[in-house]
């Protein structure tokens, strides 16, 4: 289990600078891509270390919420997803996914008012309403209804379970405790549909889509 490993390296080096200053973010941002947007809000609990104290290691929780349209799921788990030969789909005409994670954060500032980061959920669960799509594999398409896949967790690359969140940003403070962020955002959604729709090479019932997009958030310090 690869996330609890990297939750563990990430809580040993918050032990590590528990001493050192404390820094609260929280934002609220929105995102932007192709036929998608998504909303989300986050809070982070971040310790600062190094002689300037300016590297940050925290963790905090998200809420996002994804709204797309006519949008392509595709086989979720890396046995079928490593190889596009493999590859069933989905289409949804519309997709709305919302998710509650654990998050890690890492960031470094530049300067008293710019900073930059990197953000990624870790772990948490996902909710949102049946979706009607269309299936489409083994030389046959079909109707089907699914629903976001309810448990989310960072096992690496398509080995990930759910809906993901994660973000490069640059983040600017026209103010002490109040700033601008602007950032690349890469989002994983899922649904698992009412039956193992795919059958070749083998069983499956869980469909991802891989949305990037523009991040424009305000951000809070506490």
């Amino acid at each position: 289990m690869k996330v609890f490993s990297v939750l563990s390296i990430v809580f040993i080096s918050v032990g590590i600078v528990s001493a050192q200053n404390k820094v609260q973010y929280g934002s609220i941002s929105g995102a932007f891509g192709v036929n998608n947007t998504s909303f989300s809000a986050d809070y982070f609990n971040n310790w600062q270390f190094g002689s300037a104290k300016k590297i940050q290691v925290g963790l905090g929780a998200r809420f996002t919420s994804f709204f797309g349209s006519d949008q392509e799921y595709s086989s979720a788990p890396a046995a079928l997803a490593n190889d596009e030969a493999l590859v069933d789909t989905v289409l949804f005409a519309k997709s709305q996914v919302n998710a509650l994670n654990l998050a890690i954060h890492l960031g470094y500032k530049l300067s008293p008012k710019i900073g930059v980061g990197f953000n990624i959920d870790a772990v948490g669960f996902s909710f949102g309403s049946k979706q009607g799509g269309v299936y489409t594999g083994q030389n046959q398409s079909q109707n089907i209804t699914a629903k976001p896949t309810s448990f989310n967790a960072l096992l690496i690359g398509n080995n990930d379970l759910g809906t993901l969140n994660s973000e490069f940003y640059v983040r600017y403070f026209v103010k002490e405790n109040l700033g601008i962020k602007l950032a690349y955002q890469f989002l994983f959604t899922e649904y698992t549909t009412d039956t193992e729709i795919q059958q070749v090479p083998e069983a499956n019932d869980r469909f991802r889509n891989k949305a990037s997009m523009i991040n424009i958030g305000i951000t809070k310090t506490f």
